[in-house]
């Protein structure tokens, strides 16, 4: 057997394939006779499967012998060789079955889902038990025909580093079985390699028949030697996210390729930075840009009236349920539903939300009848959502299942270049709402460029506006800015967030404001993060509430809790001043 493996490695040699250690220098019979039959025989077959790779044959012919191969040194029950097209579907696909007495197409067994994740995120998916794992929906277990347990490993196949498809296998999992998932997954990426190789030769092939003449110097270029660099992606452009500094280009990049995937996507980023805007583009960018896109605030409604905006209700089910009524899910059939705020809902509400993303199905308030929609969730958050699970704030299971892809959502302060273009179109909106010519002094953009903002593109946004009602020229400069004058509520909530000494602005509203109320009630302080106050203390000032409500985005209890009072508090302030509530 040592020689029937040494042979086996200078053939593979030979067609210019690296061994992985799993199988080069494996236990032979000395050791493990099982194991060294196990590996003599994946040797054989991938010495084997390089051979067909090498054949001039058509691409879809050559990757079903490949699958059909795949079945003499790999215990398996279905196999599939995927591979997408530019717009991100199924443009070949190829399928082997060992069951020969089964009449059902192998085609018809493919777990879409998993292989637009594998594709996606350019990661292996491993599932023991397909049946608990997130990536398969109802509709892909009966698929595979799951009538036992069973496990499913995906490699992705590369081409240029790109992931352009999906090798997978499944089997039924016995609980005696001597194959390990591990050993699989690497003997599954090297042949995946090999196959994405093969790929590469065809379609470039394919384009060398028809290819423009301003290609040939690059052509000879590269069989010259000389390195030519790579040709750079195509710039995405989506309606209302400005800027080209790094950070959002790359963001942009990947809204153009997780669109095309129906996967759930977590969107990551503090809160103003445009959570919003990078689910609507991804829902714009997808099939499914011609259907609904319904969103929806779960830290804007109580748990009873979010479930009946959420499923729907019956006539009758409370109080005033004077007629029935679809929830966000039913209008969103068929379409993109994204959540806002979805670490602010309850822990009950969290299981019956899970089983809505689990299963695609649900009830309406008062109504025992299941109804089955098709819904694309975009959900989104400012909160560690892992340090919420483990202080047992927010279910694991839901966090696994909405945390498929998540995508970060850069703050302000990491994309200062895109400053500018942000303020001038800020300025643009208020010349034309107000009908003004204003326009930025060039010290003031040095000023801008300085800020933190802390509250992101909403506090840009309000800072702009502010000083051009303020500003007194037909120019904004830089002492026409809050914090040129020591005002800034916003520099001084950050130091506060920051653990630096807050700074002390001149105080807004005139001391006699208020000729009833004593001196010592008058006089306002900051109060930091976290401290408590009972009730009837002493009531912030009134800018410093409006700063952690735009910081918060206009969410009183957020606001409380980041300045340490009660919403109750923050609301008798509010009314108190005449501040109206901004609806975001």
């Amino acid at each position: 057997m040592h020689h029937n493996i040494r042979k086996s490695e200078q053939n593979a040699s030979e067609c210019g394939i690296s061994l992985p250690n799993a199988i080069r220098g494996c236990p032979t019979s000395e050791t493990n006779p099982a194991n060294g039959a196990l590996h003599e025989r994946a040797l054989t077959g991938i010495f084997e499967i390089s051979k067909i790779l090498t054949d001039p044959a058509r691409l879809e012919l050559t990757l079903t012998k490949v699958v059909d191969l795949l079945h003499s040194f790999v215990q398996m029950r279905h196999g599939i060789i995927a591979l997408c097209d530019a717009e991100g579907g199924l443009d070949i696909t190829v399928a082997g079955d060992c069951d020969t007495n089964s009449n059902e197409p192998s085609r018809s067994r493919v777990p879409r889902n998993a292989i637009d994740q594998i594709v996606t995120t350019d990661t292996p998916l491993i599932a023991e038990d397909i049946a608990m794992h997130p990536a398969f929906t109802a509709a892909d277990i009966e698929v595979l025909g799951a009538s036992d347990t069973v496990s499913f490993i995906g490699v992705p196949i590369r081409v240029d580093g790109n992931a352009v498809g999906a090798l997978t296998m499944d089997r039924a999992l016995q609980s005696r079985s001597s194959y390990r998932l591990d050993y699989d997954v690497r003997l599954l990426t090297m042949i995946a390699n090999m196959v994405g190789q093969t790929v590469k030769l065809h379609r470039f092939s394919a384009g060398d028949r028809e290819r423009p003449p301003e290609l040939e110097d690059r052509l000879q270029t590269k069989l010259s030697g000389v390195k030519h660099p790579a040709p750079r992606r195509k710039k995405v452009h989506v309606e209302g996210m400005i800027g080209d500094s790094p950070a959002i280009s790359a963001l942009l990049e990947k809204i153009a390729v997780v669109a095309k995937a129906k996967t759930t996507v977590l969107l990551r980023g503090e809160s103003g930075t445009g959570k919003e805007l990078a689910a609507k583009a991804i829902h714009e960018l997808s099939p499914r840009a011609k259907r609904p896109f319904v969103k929806l605030n779960c830290a804007a409604l109580p748990e009873t009236v979010l479930e009946s905006e959420l499923f729907g209700h019956e006539k009758g089910a409370f109080t005033s349920a004077f007629n029935s009524r679809k929830g966000r899910f039913e209008l969103a059939d068929k379409g993109t539903l994204f959540l806002d705020e979805i670490g602010e809902i309850s822990a009950s509400f969290q299981a019956k939300l899970l089983r809505v993303l689990q299963e695609q199905e649900f009830e309406r308030v008062g109504s025992n009848q299941t109804i089955k929609v098709d819904v694309r969730v975009i959900a989104a958050t400012n909160r560690n959502l892992e340090e919420a699970v483990a202080r047992n704030e927010f279910r694991a299971d839901l966090y696994y299942r909405i945390n498929v892809v998540p995508l970060l959502v850069p703050a302000l302060r990491q994309r200062r270049s895109d400053i500018p273009l942000l303020a001038a179109e800020f300025l643009k909106k208020f010349n034309d709402e107000n009908g003004c010519t204003l326009t930025f002094d060039p010290r003031a953009i040095e000023v801008l460029m300085k800020c933190e903002f802390p509250g992101n593109i909403r506090e840009l946004e309000n800072c702009v506006h502010r000083t051009a009602i303020l500003a007194e020229g037909l120019s904004i400069g830089r002492n026409d800015f809050a914090c040129s004058q020591g005002q800034c509520f916003a520099e001084a909530l950050w130091k506060c967030r920051s653990g630096m000494a807050a700074l002390q602005p001149a105080p807004i509203l005139p001391e006699s404001a208020n000729p009833a109320t004593p001196p010592d009630a008058a006089a306002t302080t900051v109060p930091r993060a976290g401290a408590t106050h009972p009730i009837g203390a002493r009531n912030p000032d009134i800018e410093r509430v409006i700063a952690a409500m735009e910081r918060c985005g206009w969410v009183q209890a957020k606001a409380a809790r980041l300045l340490g009072l009660t919403p109750r508090q923050i609301g008798y302030v509010l009314r108190k001043y005449g501040v109206e509530i901004k609806r975001i």
